[in-house]
């Protein structure tokens, strides 16, 4: 059985490789979640568009995301000028990604699930358009 961090480790991988083989540049950020500066997961772009992603990795029917997570990537992306998305990979399942508006909001966090994903949300292929 593979733990937590190398799930979403080997999750961050296959998505840069996803990036790469489709003409873009991407990579891991080191520290990301580590340090005292917002840092997202992986920063990726072509020569028109920059992203970072907070990537995400379950096998639970919904992903839940705190404050500071949203908070840092949204911060990040203000400061550095690029788009702002979360990256969902249900186990069996494509990648999704959805911005940080449509996100389901409460008090404590944020969550999304995979319906929520396929209505609002984008495929790769979509993002990378």
């Amino acid at each position: 059985m593979i733990n937590k961090k190398a799930k979403g480790t080997n999750a961050e991988r296959e998505l840069i490789h996803m990036f790469w083989e489709n003409g873009w540049a991407a990579f891991r950020a080191a520290g990301s979640g580590s340090m005292k500066f917002p840092c997202p997961d992986i920063i990726a772009g072509n020569s028109l568009r920059k992203i970072a992603i907070e990537c995400k990795s379950t096998s639970d029917e919904r992903k839940n995301l705190s404050k500071q997570e949203v908070l840092e990537l949204q911060e990040f992306s203000k400061k550095f000028g690029c788009e702002a998305w979360i990256g969902v990979r249900f186990d069996g399942k494509k990648w999704f990604f959805i911005s940080i508006e449509d996100l389901k909001q409460n008090n404590h966090s944020y969550s999304t699930n995979l319906e929520s994903l396929k209505t609002r949300g984008v495929n790769f292929e979509e993002l990378i358009q």
